[in-house]
């Protein structure tokens, strides 16, 4: 269903200008040892300002190791995604500082609600995979709070998950939880990709320590590394869409050769997430027209290289309202039309990425299961042509009764959780529900629903000692 925006010539002009800006400008690498690997690799380096110019043929060289397609997976084999070709996965809401419910209100990150948000990602079939955290759990410490999250995503669920990149120690504390969850030993962990980690370029052209950290912690082990600039047009990139795509396709190639220096044919993805922002009061704007146009660029990109897009469902609305739905459907619509292969944010992400949302959750996951099945083939075999069940009706007739209708009656047409089809009159008479009023009360029957994944129990107290231990060590250094 991918469609292209720009001709061939165009896009091969903002493949060539983002080539420009990698051998004459460079991109900042901040970490050391990446550095050396670029410079052994043939980039030219300079040590003083820390920039790493890179030649478009040793660019070609290394993306052309870069897989296709590859399998991210989960500790139940029944939710491995497949990542690349025609396949679209959806994630669930990931980053957010914030959390709201209707019951509840906006409010600050914290575990109890990180929980309930992964037992809905684990519940929605619309969901295939968790995005990462879906609200930071601010009450636990920052030394140990990964330690607690990922314990949390492998026990609550078993789909497949993202990890952060956030310092070495990180990235190999949630490498040993999932590999201990999978019952993989150590020598096993390298031939099988059960963890995928989005490297956010620092916008305009810079690499920092943590993000190199976990191109080399991650690519090494050969897990998912997702190359995502996070550019926004007129702020960290030019106010132009084309210039601000070359600058995201500059980013994004200098990440994804790095991954391929580290280790040739680690799994890797082009991520796109460049949108604008407000000209007034230079907030980041999601869902608008821009928007669309990058993401769908973006995957002309990625099919150009041959290799598997990221793309995000994002708003930036501050409440469950008509905004985040025109938003949330304009920037869907762009990631579906090019070409996502992976969908961030997929359900839950509200006021600009600031904030997960209960009921947008559940909202979103109709919308996606709305996409789902537009995305479904329309069928033409001989019965799904009904020329029988038509000369049955005939002229003036009705299609309820006959037995073509009835066959098919409770898979004849998608059925909404949200969305209300009764007449005026019959909706009011149930008291006028909205759909976030809907949306609320489903979260709460879902939420009931949930059933925690069974775990074998030696697989559950290895994991419970690392943690334990590592724990009791004081997890990793901060600064506060």
């Amino acid at each position: 269903m991918a469609t292209a925006v720009v001709s061939d010539d165009e896009l091969e002009a903002i493949h060539q200008a983002s080539l420009d800006v990698l051998r004459e400008t460079g991109i900042a690498v901040l970490l050391p040892e990446a550095r050396q690997m670029l410079a052994d690799a043939g980039c030219v380096v300079n040590a003083e300002t820390e920039m790493v110019r890179f030649d478009p043929e040793m660019i070609a060289d290394y993306m052309a190791s870069a897989p296709s397609e590859f399998t991210i997976e989960a500790r139940n084999p029944a939710h491995n995604v497949r990542i690349g070709g025609d396949n679209v996965v959806f994630g669930s809401v990931a980053s957010a500082p914030n959390v709201s419910d209707a019951a509840g209100g906006r409010r600050t990150g914290n575990h109890a609600d990180f929980k309930n948000l992964v037992r809905l990602t684990q519940h929605l079939t619309a969901v295939q995979t968790n995005g990462g955290y879906p609200v930071e759990p601010s009450d636990l410490h920052a030394s140990i709070r990964h330690l607690h999250a990922i314990d949390d995503l492998v026990t609550l669920t078993d789909k497949s998950l993202n990890a952060y990149s956030l310092g070495a120690e990180r990235n190999r504390d949630a490498l040993e939880i999932i590999r201990l969850a999978h019952g993989l030993s150590e020598d096993e962990v390298d031939q099988h990709t059960v963890v995928h980690s989005v490297i956010n370029v620092s916008s305009p052209l810079r690499l920092d320590h943590p993000m190199c950290t976990g191109i080399v912690e991650y690519s090494s082990r050969n897990q998912c590394i997702i190359i995502t600039p996070f550019t926004l047009a007129g702020a960290m990139a030019p106010v132009t869409v084309a210039g601000a795509v070359v600058q995201q396709n500059a980013e994004a190639l200098a990440g994804l050769t790095l991954t391929q220096v580290v280790r040739r044919g680690a799994p890797v993805m082009y991520g796109g997430f460049t949108s604008n922002v407000d000209m007034k009061s230079g907030s980041p704007a999601f869902g608008t027209p821009e928007y669309m146009k990058s993401a769908m660029i973006g995957g002309q990109l990625a099919r150009r290289y041959g290799i598997p897009y990221r793309s995000s469902n994002v708003n930036a609305a501050n409440a469950v309202d008509a905004q985040a739905a025109y938003e949330s459907v304009f920037s869907l619509w762009g990631a579906v039309m090019g070409g996502a292969n992976l969908i961030f944010h997929g359900a839950g992400w509200l006021e600009g990425g600031l904030r997960a949302s209960f009921e947008k959750m559940v909202l979103d996951a109709d919308l996606i299961n709305m996409v789902a099945e537009f995305l479904t083939p329309v069928a033409t075999d001989s019965d799904s042509l009904a020329v029988k069940a038509i000369d049955e009706v005939g002229p003036g007739g009705h299609f309820f009764g006959v037995q073509h209708t009835q066959d098919r009656y409770r898979n004849a047409f998608f059925a909404p959780m949200i969305s209300d089809w009764r007449n005026f009159e019959t909706w009011e008479e149930a008291g006028s529900p909205t759909a976030d009023q809907k949306a609320a009360e489903l979260v709460s029957t879902l939420l009931d629903e949930y059933q925690q994944p069974p775990m074998p129990d030696n697989r559950r107290a290895a994991i419970d000692d690392f943690v334990a231990r590592r724990v009791a060590e004081g997890g990793v250094e901060t600064d506060f």
